[in-house]
Parts: C-alpha cells; sequence; structure tokens
C-alpha cells in the first residue's frame, strides 16, 4: 500500500492562504461566510437555510473530511476498496445492517424539510470534495499517505447507514443464554441485576446453548475501524477462536450526564442546562461543535459531524441535552432450517424463504469478491448453523424508517416551546434518549424517546424462536414513554439510570430492564439538593466531580468488616482516612480502583457463581455487590456476615500486594495516574511510522476519575488505559447565551496539522471550558478566521 512518510504539515497553511480570497462554490445560492473562533469553532452565516446546511457540509468536510469519509465507507461496507482483502468481512456484515426500506417513508419519519437538509448538507460536502480534487493541499494527509481519495456522497447515505448508532440488547441477550446454558438462568443475576425487579423466563421453544460464533457478523457491523500495517486488527473479534470474555468485557460507556435547574433552583435567576455524551474517545473527536446562523435559524452546540444540524445545545429559544435511556430495540431470533434447502425456515406450520441479495464488495490490490445477504421477514442473518439446521437473525430498531443514529435532531433543534419539542420527540427514533430540556421562558423538562417495541408476551431479555410465535405488535407511541415538566423539586438529571416515573407501567410496556449503576445519578442528585441556588461554575465543577460513590458505601462496609490480615488491615486504614476523590496523585484512589476492579468483583464472583458460571464473567454486577457489601445474606451460605469479611479480606490483601508490585512497597509514592491514562487515538495511527504515529495521537497523559465519578473515566482493568468518558461537554445559560461553557477534546479539527486538531486536550485534562459564544465574532479579532464563501459563476 502506497504511503508518504511524512506528515504534510502545509497543508492547513496553503488552505488559510487560500481563505484570503472569497471561494466560489457551485450550488451556493448567495454569498456566505465561515468564522472560525479562537477555539477552532465554526459560526456559520448564511442568506438562507438551504445555504446554512450547505455550508455546514462544506465546512465539515473542510474540518473533518478524511474522519466523516471513513464514517461514511464504514457504513456502507466499503472499507475494503481502500484498505484491501481483509476487509471485506467487516464489509459484508455493515451491509446486512443498512436501511433497505422504502425511502419517501424513510424521509418523512424525521419532519419536514429533513431530505432537502440531507441533500443541500451532501451538497457542501461534495463541494468540497470538488474543491479539494482541484486543489490537492486541502485534502487531509491521510488520503496521500494511504493513497486513497475521498469519495463523493449521496443524500441516502446519511440516513441509511445505523450500525454506528447505540441500540441493544441483543449482546446481552446471548450472554444471559450462554449463562443460562453452562450454568443457570440465576446464576445471570450475577453479570447483571434487571431493574425494576424482574423475573425472566426460558421462552417456550428456546434451547439456551447457542453457537459461540453466534453474534460474530453483528459485532463486525458494529465495532470501529483500526487499521494497522497489515491491514485489519481484530479488535472485537478473534477470527479463529470466539472467545467467551467479550460478554463480559469492559466497554466504552453508552452513558452520559444531563440536568437542569428552574430559575427558582439558579444562581442566574435562568434555567441552567449541562449535559455531557459520555463515549469512547479518540482523534478526531467523536462530535463537532458548529454555529448555524440563518434566517428563522440560528442553534449553536454540537452534533457528528456526518450529520447535518446540532443534537445538544440551544437555538435562542430552548435549549437542549441528552442521555441513553434504556429501550430494549433488538431482539436474536432463533430459526429452525429446512434440512434440505437451508434458505428457508420454520414459520407458523409452514416453510417460508430467506430473501437473498447478492452484492459485490470492492477490494483495493484485487479482484471484487461476490458476497450473499440473507434476511427473514425479522432482518438479516448473522449466523447460518447448517450441522443444527439453525439460522439467527437480529431483529432491530434499525431496520425500521425513522431510525438514523441522532438525524432527528434536524427537527427538534427547531422548536421553540415544550410542545414542540414534545412533539418532535415523539418522531425520535434512535438511539434511544433522555432529553432534558429548558426555555428561555424559565421552563425546564424532560422527555424520553426512541422507538419502544411492543413485547405481549415476552421481556426480550432472552433470544426467541423465530417459528411465528414471537412478534413484535407495533410500538409505543411518544406519549407512552416517560416525560416531566416543571417539576416541583425545581431541578432534573439523568445519568442513565432506571428512572421510571412512580407508577409507570413498566410490567405492561416493559420497555427495558438493563441499566448502569445508578451512583453517577446519586452524586449529581445530592450535589443538586445541596445546591439552592446552583450556577454555571456549579455545573463545571460538577460535571468534573471527583467523588466516587461506590467508594464512600464500601468505605463504610470497610469500618464494620472484621479483617484478619495484615495486609488487608494496612489497606482499610489507607481507605478509611480517604476524601473519596478519584484523583490523580491520590494513594487510596489507586488501591481503592486496584481493589474494585481487579479483586474484589471478581473475588465475589469466584465466590458464588459455579465454575461454569465464573469462568464467563470477569466480575460481579456493581448493584448486586454493593447491596450484598453492605446487607449480607444469600447467596451467601452459612454466616453471611462473615463470609462477606472473609472474601473482603482476602481481596484486600491481594489488592495491597498488588499495589505494592505496582507502586513500589511505600504507599506514599503510590499515585492513581501512575496507573490510569489515556490515549486519544487516530484510527489509522496503527499503520503509521512512529513519527506520523506520534502525530496522529494525542497523548498519553496520567488521568483521573473512575468508572463511576460523575467526571466518568472507564478503563480496561488489564492495563487501566481509559475507554470511555466524556470528551464533549456544554453548560448553558438559558436566555444569556453568551454566559454557557463547552469543551470538546482533543479539538475540533480532524485535521493533524491544523492548530485545532489538539488544542483543547490541555484543557480538558485540567477540567477547563471555553466560552460557546452565540453572538457574532469580531472579525477583527486577531483570533478569528474568516472563510468567505461565494456562488460560482455560471
Amino acid at each position: 500500500m502506497p504511503r508518504r512518510r511524512h506528515l504534510v504539515l502545509t497543508a492547513c497553511l496553503a488552505a488559510s492562504a487560500a481563505a484570503a480570497q472569497p471561494i466560489p462554490l457551485p450550488g451556493l445560492a448567495a454569498p456566505a461566510q465561515i468564522l472560525v473562533d479562537r477555539w477552532g469553532v465554526p459560526h456559520i452565516y448564511a442568506a438562507n437555510a438551504d445555504d446554512a446546511f450547505f455550508v455546514q457540509g462544506f465546512n465539515a468536510a473542510r474540518d473533518r473530511l478524511f474522519q466523516i469519509d471513513l464514517w461514511r465507507r464504514r457504513g456502507l461496507g466499503r472499507l475494503a476498496s481502500v484498505f484491501g482483502g481483509n476487509f471485506v468481512e467487516q464489509d459484508r456484515a455493515a451491509r446486512l445492517f443498512l436501511y433497505r426500506g422504502d425511502m419517501a417513508r424513510e424521509w418523512q419519519s424525521y419532519g419536514p424539510g429533513a431530505q432537502r437538509i440531507a441533500t443541500r448538507f451532501v451538497a457542501g460536502i461534495n463541494a468540497y470534495i470538488d474543491l479539494a480534487t482541484r486543489d490537492p493541499s486541502r485534502l487531509p494527509f491521510e488520503f496521500g499517505y494511504f493513497g486513497y481519495a475521498p469519495e463523493k456522497w449521496q443524500p441516502e447515505d446519511v440516513v441509511r447507514i445505523r450500525s454506528h448508532g447505540l441500540t441493544r440488547n441483543v449482546g446481552s441477550e446471548f450472554s444471559r443464554a450462554l449463562v443460562t446454558c453452562r450454568a443457570s438462568l440465576k446464576a445471570d443475576e450475577l453479570r447483571i441485576r434487571l431493574s425494576p425487579r424482574w423475573e425472566t423466563r426460558i421462552p417456550e421453544g428456546l434451547d439456551p446453548c447457542l453457537p459461540l460464533e453466534v453474534l460474530r457478523t453483528y459485532q463486525l457491523a458494529t465495532q470501529g475501524v483500526l487499521v494497522s500495517g497489515r491491514e485489519q486488527r481484530r479488535s472485537a473479534v478473534d477470527a479463529e477462536a470466539p472467545r467467551l470474555a467479550w460478554l463480559d468485557e469492559p466497554v466504552a460507556p453508552e452513558g452520559s450526564n444531563a440536568w437542569v435547574v428552574a430559575p427558582a433552583r439558579s444562581a442566574t435567576g435562568r434555567p441552567i442546562l449541562a449535559s455531557d455524551p459520555h463515549r469512547s474517545l479518540a482523534a478526531p473527536s467523536l462530535r463537532y461543535i458548529v454555529h448555524l446562523n440563518a434566517p428563522g435559524l440560528n442553534v449553536i452546540g454540537g452534533g457528528e459531524p456526518a450529520l447535518p444540524g446540532v443534537s445538544i445545545g440551544h437555538n435562542g429559544s430552548i435549549a437542549f441535552g441528552l442521555t441513553i435511556f434504556g429501550t430494549d430495540q433488538e431482539d436474536l431470533y432463533v430459526y429452525e432450517t429446512h434440512p434440505e434447502r437451508p434458505r428457508e425456515f420454520r414459520y407458523r406450520g409452514g416453510w417460508e424463504k430467506m430473501k437473498v441479495v447478492n452484492e459485490s464488495i470492492p477490494v483495493r490490490g484485487g479482484e471484487p469478491v461476490p458476497v450473499e445477504l440473507l434476511f427473514t421477514r425479522h432482518g438479516p442473518v448473522v449466523h447460518v448453523d447448517r450441522r443444527q439446521n439453525r439460522a439467527y437473525a437480529v431483529r432491530t430498531g434499525w431496520t425500521e424508517p425513522g431510525m438514523a443514529p441522532y438525524f432527528g435532531s434536524i427537527d427538534y433543534m427547531h422548536a421553540r416551546n415544550f410542545a414542540e419539542f414534545k412533539r418532535a420527540m415523539a418522531r425520535w427514533g434512535a438511539p434511544s434518549e433522555n432529553q432534558l430540556y429548558a426555555d428561555a421562558a424559565g421552563n425546564i423538562g424532560w422527555v424520553t424517546g426512541g422507538l419502544a417495541p411492543k413485547r405481549p408476551n415476552w421481556d426480550g431479555l432472552l433470544p426467541v424462536p423465530g417459528d411465528g410465535r414471537y412478534e413484535w405488535a407495533g410500538f409505543w407511541t411518544g406519549d407512552q414513554l416517560p416525560w416531566a415538566f416543571n417539576p416541583a423539586s425545581g431541578w432534573l438529571a439523568s445519568a442513565n439510570e432506571q428512572n421510571y416515573p412512580e407508577g409507570y407501567p413498566v410490567k405492561e410496556r416493559k420497555l427495558g430492564f438493563e441499566w448502569p449503576p445508578a451512583t453517577r445519578w446519586q452524586r449529581i442528585a445530592e450535589v443538586l439538593k445541596a445546591t439552592p441556588k446552583l450556577g454555571i461554575e456549579d455545573s463545571m465543577r460538577l460535571q468534573t466531580d471527583l467523588l466516587s460513590v461506590t467508594a464512600r458505601r464500601l468505605q463504610a462496609v470497610l469500618r464494620g468488616a472484621k479483617l484478619n490480615d495484615a495486609r488487608a488491615q494496612s489497606a482499610a486504614r489507607l481507605l478509611a482516612a480517604w476524601d473519596l476523590q478519584v484523583s490523580g496523585g491520590s494513594a487510596p484512589a489507586a488501591l481503592f480502583e486496584l481493589w474494585f476492579s481487579r479483586h474484589l468483583g471478581p473475588a465475589l464472583k469466584d465466590a458464588l457463581a459455579s465454575p461454569a458460571a465464573a469462568q464467563l464473567l470477569r466480575t460481579a454486577d456493581t448493584e448486586w455487590l454493593l447491596e450484598l457489601m453492605e446487607r449480607p445474606g444469600p447467596p451467601l451460605l452459612g454466616d453471611a456476615s462473615a463470609r462477606r469479611d472473609e472474601i473482603v479480606d482476602k481481596s484486600l490483601a491481594a489488592a495491597w500486594a498488588e499495589m505494592q508490585q505496582l507502586g513500589g512497597p511505600d504507599p506514599a509514592a503510590w499515585r492513581w495516574d501512575k496507573l490510569h491514562h489515556t490515549i486519544l487515538a487516530h484510527p489509522l495511527a496503527n499503520a503509521a511510522d512512529p513519527a506520523t504515529k506520534a502525530r496522529l495521537n494525542v497523548g498519553p497523559f496520567p488521568k483521573q476519575g473512575g468508572s463511576d465519578s460523575v467526571n466518568i473515566s472507564s478503563y480496561d482493568p488489564s492495563d487501566f488505559r481509559q475507554i470511555g468518558g466524556a470528551s464533549f461537554r456544554v453548560v448553558i445559560d438559558v436566555g444569556d447565551w453568551d454566559n454557557s461553557r463547552a469543551m470538546n477534546t482533543p479539538g475540533q479539527s480532524g485535521d493533524p496539522a491544523s492548530p485545532h486538531y489538539r488544542d483543547l486536550a490541555p484543557m480538558w485534562l485540567k477540567g477547563e471550558y471555553f466560552p460557546l459564544l452565540y453572538t457574532r465574532p469580531k472579525v477583527e479579532a486577531a483570533a478569528v478566521r474568516r472563510i468567505e464563501l461565494v456562488p460560482a459563476a455560471k
């Protein structure tokens, strides 16, 4: 694969020099302007909304062309065309999960003007590609380094790609089936505790002993892109031997924090809204901040660079922020296939044919590879077991109209009041969300949204036979999903916890039963309750709060536990004096995180699970663990308190011994940030020479925070490298918009040569923010870059 062995550092300078003259663009109706402020945020000014979305697309390509081109290739199944034959299988998997339904219904699902907005956005991307084709200095260096060119877009590309979204819970269904097969259904409570309390059953006709590789194709379809010198690094699935460990491996959090306070609870006398979504961390950043300004349109905030509009931000009338709400939008179907006609499956007493789609995958340096895609009435077939005469398909909300992840924000970002916002959220498809709301009139609200299947005779927690006994019966409407408006408390918050309102008909609607621990929400709630008048700075501090509720609860357990091992006693003394802040320089934080992630959870799991179940799991469910530590009882046998103390004693002693190995014999020298670290990795960095790799990746950096702090810093316990957190944060002063603050690490640009590629990372590490300005930046300011765009002469 041809490569340049140096980074083209002149690209940014050439683009900047070219920007001194107006850029003529075919497709632009009237002159427009992009003002890039000192933080790299583009403020787009256009004569009409059509041009605003055109320029948004142009600007997304200007700053993030490599990233959005890779996003499109991954989603459409076109990676092998530029990275070689090792990507054919991933391309085939991605194509299985493309939207293949009626496009008229698809566009209508997002509200008025959706197709036009996508068309103009894509036209802007293509206009930049044309410009860069004429002037290659404008192309990101990755294209030259890997020797390929960006592809033109179609409007449908924006909405047909679904596999980058966050849906659930097909992986957990498989995990539960596997634990049930190897041990028992009861044993799965150790993996994840259902909430509200719920007792699931094995669906009639299901054999839970599924092939280990049943979700291999699904994982390939949903994993990211990592390229090495040998083309593909198989990050999620081992090609030769499907692993058991993936069902309990640490993953980047599909979570977030968000809260809103009413004027009566605000130091400003106006609502304050805060939002910090949690995802995997990378370079370039997952999100991009943009300001769109045209007659009838003035919206600013963060979104995904490959999509038009803004998903978290404000429009001068309302503000909106989001977290994930745990609606179950997926099911794994198991079919009996005909022994002689394997493309037929048993359905309601007869045999039904699968749909067969034949496609060809282009391969760089080789011949196109023909592939066969199979579909049942429920969705794409992800595995066929000819020996057992079985096939497996995933039914997912992805295949329904209106489910392009985050694209629905083009609807709600135009709302001017709660009623309009709630109507727009009733059309929201994916991902399933909590939306926190505030408006300049002083109102606050909470709306959940997302496609919610009706399952009349099962709960969605295990795979089901695909023979017609288990069918979705439509979807719950937006009005049937939880919401609130102007609560008496004066505040609302979400941190992905189970948040069904009191009296909500969970048993009937069964939206979901699997949720992250409530510890982040508990910390947010206690701070909001204890702060009569919350200010902007208070919200910034809360977003970067390091207190561990889990540590506080276990600290109390240690005070009452009987410990016999001298090492455990030393550890308990160190933890007893801790202020519970998971700060980088803290010795107790280092000991606690090592104990909790590597020792306590695994020890409890090993003590309670059968050997067959224990080998499938890495640790125990956090909520379940905490309750058992605080209130010992069944399933701890015999004297439950003594058994609990024994587990704590042995695991804490082992953690102390390991901490001495890792940090030295003197606890005074221990630091959490000597273990915990982060690196914002570029997807192509592993294929580059060392010097280029250093320019592509941002970091490594020592890191603070833990898996349950509000300032979440989820990590892989094997090496303590951060795998997820909040790269984007915003705190909005609703009404005094210029008093809002934001952060987007490592920087706004996707061009490694740009000063805005990594400039925000040092601020992010220190918990700092920059002003999110709503008024027009002053062009005469030295830090403001002006890009003038004009219609091309006909």
